[in-house]
């Protein structure tokens, strides 16, 4: 395998958005280094050109969670296509996950407070639908931007299943969590704590669907003991709304940085599978592509080395690895 060095090079050579989080959470370069990296999104590379598309209403492709016009019973919509990911949501989302200045976007909040009504039942956009990973979504780029998502906050509280976690079926009549559904609530979740602070309310709810993915070792149903679907252990950058073991072991790595805790045991079989598709040169290969529409492609094809599935890759395992 080639040296740690080369690998990180290799990383290094790449967009603002990737680039910066290498420097601080790989290199542990000093703050005005990484910090020096990523105020270069709002001017160069794949931050730059996604906010170059934001309409004058503060939206992207004139929708909340679909491209205006986005025909519902057309071929994106069929089974398998992917749906566009270039609307509000999905944007934002990008910028935020690459750590975009909020402030590069001052007064797109109320811009959207404004113009912005989701597809589903024409709420506003700060308000949330019924659709948990939309929510999640919603809350973590509203406490990014400075909107006053508290009440959309308390949803999950109220929305949360019995069995610990949350299930965007749950309007259809779903009483049994999703593993993809609880992964983006927990995100929406932690985001929305880190910002603000939370409530104690707020941090069980949390606590609770963790514990309701690390019953299931972050990759088993319950009762057979056997993986929970196929592509938890294939991973793919972006990693939208899918839930993958690497995805999940990233965001307890966020949540046990946060708390101060210690790696839970429990995600020892996902940091398994995550260690065992590290290729011998020390990447990790774009496993597959999510379809759906897009601005631009931030990543490789599948079969490549991917540089943003090595990062997220090498950091989960240096955590668990320095634990």
């Amino acid at each position: 395998m080639p040296s740690d060095s080369t690998v990180l090079e290799w990383m290094l050579d790449s967009d603002p958005a990737l680039r910066w989080q290498v420097q601080r959470d790989l290199l542990d370069a000093p703050d005005e280094v990484w910090q020096a990296t990523r105020a270069r999104m709002a001017t160069e590379g794949f931050g730059a050109r996604l906010l170059a598309l934001q309409d004058a209403d503060g939206q992207w492709a004139g929708g909340a969670y679909f491209p205006a016009g986005f025909d519902f019973n057309g071929p994106e919509a069929a089974p398998g296509a992917g749906q566009p990911w270039t609307a509000t949501t999905w944007s934002l989302n990008s910028l935020r996950d690459w750590g975009l200045d909020a402030a590069r976007l001052s007064g797109t909040a109320e811009l959207l407070a404004a113009n912005s009504h989701w597809e589903y039942d024409g709420s506003p956009y700060w308000d949330g639908e019924v659709d948990c990973c939309i929510n999640a979504y919603t809350l973590a780029n509203g406490a990014w931007l400075g909107a006053d998502v508290s009440a959309l906050a308390r949803w999950f509280v109220e929305h949360r299943m019995e069995d610990g976690g949350w299930n965007c079926d749950w309007v259809e009549g779903s009483t049994r969590s999703s593993f993809h559904s609880t992964l983006n609530s927990l995100r929406g979740l932690l985001y929305y704590e880190i910002a603000t602070g939370g409530s104690p309310e707020l941090r069980a709810a949390r606590k609770g669907g963790e514990r309701y993915l690390l019953e299931r070792r972050l990759l088993y149903g319950k009762a057979t003991g056997e993986p929970v679907f196929p592509s938890v252990t294939q991973f793919a950058y972006p990693f939208r709304w899918k839930y993958s073991a690497l995805n999940a072991a990233d965001y307890f790595r966020a949540a046990s940085l946060h708390d101060g805790d210690a790696p839970d045991p429990a995600i020892a079989d996902a940091i398994a599978v995550i260690r065992d598709a590290r290729a011998s040169d020390g990447r990790w290969l774009q496993q597959e592509k999510v379809p759906g529409r897009v601005w631009f492609d931030i990543d490789v094809p599948p079969g490549e080395p991917s540089p943003w599935l090595t990062f997220y890759g090498t950091r989960v395992l240096d955590w668990w690895d320095t634990r």
